[in-house]
């Protein structure tokens, strides 16, 4: 597995696979990798002949009181997860390439609409920071192919809205959340949960669960028995002991409210535990 950590030395190498007549596809990450990572370059190998995978903790995507200081950063541990899984190369750029005239010079790309609602409501411009790194990435790599989990639910619309609006010859692919033995999505955020907390967080997916009970036996004749279903949700959490940001139910394939008449859905929720913010999401076909 090779370590590349200059863009020349990432264009050489994409240069000689393609030449050669490889396919390249792309899973970028923030590193402190779990199993959930792993599953995503499984799948990375099953469509082309050379697997990248990045190692970046964005700056841009975090705001001003959230933990970029305290991101766990595991570069030994992940190139070795990535070696055994099979990756071919690993990118691991600094700031200082990714951003030479600083983030406030920085040219942006964002998504509009998308971008401001549920997780971009809570975390301004977060959003913003997400898509002009993954373009950049993608950029640089130059994939057929790139590799996202469907955990991030909205990051992952976010994604396939601006390759569609940029015209970029690079077909998304989303994988199914990997999810712990009690139902927890794996993240890296659960490493911030004490072990009480750990077990709590667990309710998430019961919550959810629940939540999908609902739409799929209850009589659903307006748009305000959607919201009566998200509001009991919103309580089951609180009860939970959790403190709820949003429990949304929305139609998959752009994230717009839920109506009547929509069979294709996603329950989102984000909450937080103690000072831990959580984010799940669940598909529901009617």
């Amino acid at each position: 597995m090779l370590h590349l950590e200059s863009l020349k030395d990432l264009r050489a190498t994409r240069s000689t696979w393609v030449n050669n007549g490889a396919s390249i596809a792309f899973v970028p990450t923030m590193g402190n990798l779990h199993q959930g990572h792993l599953r995503l370059v499984e799948h990375a190998r099953s469509l082309a002949d050379k697997v990248i995978v990045s190692i970046y903790v964005n700056p841009m995507q975090f705001g001003a009181n959230e933990d970029l200081d305290n991101y766990p950063r595991t570069l030994a541990a992940d190139m070795a997860k990535l070696k055994a899984a099979g990756a071919d190369a690993v990118f691991t750029p600094t700031t200082e390439m990714v951003y030479p005239r600083g983030l406030s010079e920085q040219t942006f790309v964002e998504v509009p609409h998308i971008s401001n609602e549920l997780c971009g409501a809570s975390r301004p411009g977060h959003f913003r920071g997400v898509a002009t790194i993954v373009c950049k990435l993608f950029n640089m790599v130059q994939p057929d192919h790139a590799v996202f989990g469907k955990k991030d639910y909205q990051q992952l619309l976010v994604i396939r809205l601006m390759t569609e609006d940029l015209s970029l010859p690079i077909q998304i692919h989303g994988v199914a959340t990997e999810r712990a033995s009690d139902g927890l999505a794996l993240s890296s955020r659960n490493g911030y949960l004490n072990e009480a907390q750990r077990l709590q967080a667990a309710q998430i997916y019961t919550v959810m669960r629940s939540t999908e009970q609902a739409l799929q036996q209850q009589n659903i004749a307006t748009v305000s028995d959607i919201k009566k279903i998200e509001q009991e949700s919103q309580q089951k959490l609180k009860a939970a002991g959790f403190t709820p940001d949003y429990v949304s139910i929305r139609r998959q394939q752009d994230l717009a409210l839920a109506t009547i008449g929509d069979n294709e859905l996603v329950i989102l929720i984000a909450a937080y535990l103690g000072k831990t913010r959580l984010i799940d999401n669940l598909e529901v076909n009617l």
